[in-house]
C-alpha cells in the first residue's frame, strides 16, 4: 500500500493521523490523511484510483488544508484513496466497505474527488449518515452538475486576466483533462468570448486552432461513442498537448504533470491549477521566472470545496454560486498583489495566506 513513515512528511501543521485501511472479505485498500483539525471538521475528496501513495494522499489533505484556509471555511483538511479502478465493477461494494470503515473517524468528512461522484457520496452517507457533495434529490447542491469548480476556475481567469492585460475575449484556452473539472471551466470561459483550442482525456486529445466545438464534443463523450467519431478537431497525442501554445493553460488531471524537466515545454501567458498538485513548485517557481503567471490549486480550484461547505451548512445554489465568485475573486487578487508586493512565487504566497490562519487557529488548541 506504498506505507511512508510520517517522519517522511510531518511538519507543524500536521499530518494528524494516517490509516490504512485493509479489509479481507471485501479487498478494500485505502489510505485516509487528517491533516489538520484547527479550523473544525476537516473537508477533503475521496478519490479511487490503484496507484495512489500515501505520501499523495498527504499532499492532496495538505492541499485541503490551505484551501480550506484560504476560502474562510470553518473545515480542516483531510484526503482519502480508494486503491481500485475507477471502473471496477465492485466500486459500489468497495466505497460502501470503506463508508462503514471511517465510521468512527468522525473528524473526516469525505466529498467526490477524482474517481467518485455523487452517487458514490450518496453510498457513503446512505452507510454511515456524513459526506457532502450529495445528489439534490437527497438534500445536497450537485456542485459537479453545476459545474462549480470550473465556474470557479473562470471567476480566478477574471481577476488574473485583468492583472497580466490579457483580453479573456478570444483567449486560447488548452485544458488537460476533459473530467467534471474541464468540461465545467470549458463551459464557463467559452461563455465569456474564450477559445477552447485544445483538450485531453484518459484516452485522446484534440486541437483546432480556430476553437473546438464544446458541446459537440461534451455531448459525445457523455454518450459514451468513440472519440474517433469527433469531426471538429485534429486528434493528436495527448502528451503533445502540454506542448501547443496557448494564452490560458488549464491542469485539470492528475498530480505533478508538470516538473523540473518537463516545464520549459509549456508556452503560455496564464495557468489556473484546475487539478490538485498539477504542477511540482519547484517547475512552477521557473515557469514564474519564464513569465508564466500562475493561479494555485488552492485558490483557483476552490469552487468545489466552497459549494460543498455551503451544501453543509444548508445554503442555496444560488448562495454557492454568489460565495464562489466573491471568495475565488478576492483570493485571486491578494495572491497576486502579495507576489508583486512580497516578491515571491505564486505558491509560497498561496501557502503564506493559509498558513496565517491555520496559525492563528491553532493558538486556541490545547497543547498536550
Amino acid at each position: 500500500m506504498n506505507m511512508h513513515y510520517v517522519d517522511d512528511f510531518a511538519d507543524d501543521l500536521g499530518p494528524e493521523k494516517i490509516i490504512h485501511i485493509y479489509e479481507p472479505k471485501s479487498k478494500l485498500k485505502a489510505i485516509v490523511v487528517i491533516d489538520n483539525l484547527s479550523l473544525g471538521t476537516a473537508i477533503g475528496g475521496c478519490r479511487v484510483a490503484p496507484d495512489v501513495t500515501t505520501r499523495e494522499v498527504f499532499r492532496l489533505a495538505r492541499a485541503m488544508t490551505l484551501k480550506n484556509a484560504i476560502n474562510g471555511l470553518p473545515h480542516g483538511g483531510a484526503k482519502s484513496a480508494i486503491l481500485c479502478d475507477p471502473n471496477s465493477p465492485d466500486k459500489e461494494m468497495l466505497v460502501r466497505a470503506f463508508a462503514q470503515s471511517i465510521k468512527d473517524v468522525t473528524g473526516y468528512i469525505p466529498g467526490p474527488d477524482m474517481g467518485t461522484d455523487e452517487k458514490c457520496m450518496a453510498y457513503i452517507h446512505d452507510e454511515i449518515g456524513r459526506a457532502i457533495g450529495l445528489p439534490k434529490i437527497i438534500g445536497g447542491i450537485p456542485l459537479d452538475e453545476l459545474g462549480m469548480t470550473g465556474f470557479g476556475l473562470s471567476a480566478a481567469a477574471d481577476i488574473a486576466c485583468e492583472a497580466i492585460s490579457l483580453s479573456l475575449k478570444n483567449a486560447r484556452v488548452i485544458i488537460q483533462g476533459f473530467g467534471n473539472v474541464g468540461r465545467a471551466a470549458a463551459k464557463f470561459l467559452t461563455g465569456k468570448g474564450a477559445t477552447v483550442t485544445g483538450v485531453s482525456t484518459s484516452k485522446a486529445a484534440f486541437y483546432n486552432p480556430k476553437g473546438l466545438d464544446i458541446p459537440a464534443l461534451i455531448e459525445l463523450l457523455q454518450t459514451g461513442r468513440n472519440a474517433a467519431e469527433y469531426s471538429g478537431g485534429k486528434a493528436i497525442p495527448r502528451d503533445r498537448l502540454l506542448e501547443l501554445e496557448s494564452d490560458i493553460f488549464i491542469p485539470a488531471a492528475r498530480p505533478d504533470v508538470f516538473t523540473e524537466e518537463n516545464q520549459g515545454l509549456l508556452k503560455t501567458r496564464l495557468v489556473l491549477e484546475g487539478a490538485n498538485i498539477p504542477i511540482t513548485h519547484e517547475a512552477a517557481g521557473k515557469m514564474h521566472d519564464r513569465g508564466i503567471t500562475i493561479i494555485p490549486d488552492v485558490i483557483a480550484n476552490g469552487g468545489g470545496v466552497i459549494c460543498a461547505a455551503a451544501e453543509y451548512q444548508g445554503l442555496s445554489e444560488r448562495d454557492a454560486f454568489e460565495k464562489v465568485k466573491a471568495t475565488i475573486e478576492a483570493n485571486t487578487l491578494e495572491l497576486l498583489n502579495r507576489v508583486a508586493e512580497e516578491k515571491v512565487y505564486p505558491h509560497e504566497a498561496a501557502l503564506r495566506m493559509g498558513r496565517e490562519r491555520i496559525c492563528r487557529a491553532m493558538e486556541f488548541r490545547a497543547h498536550m
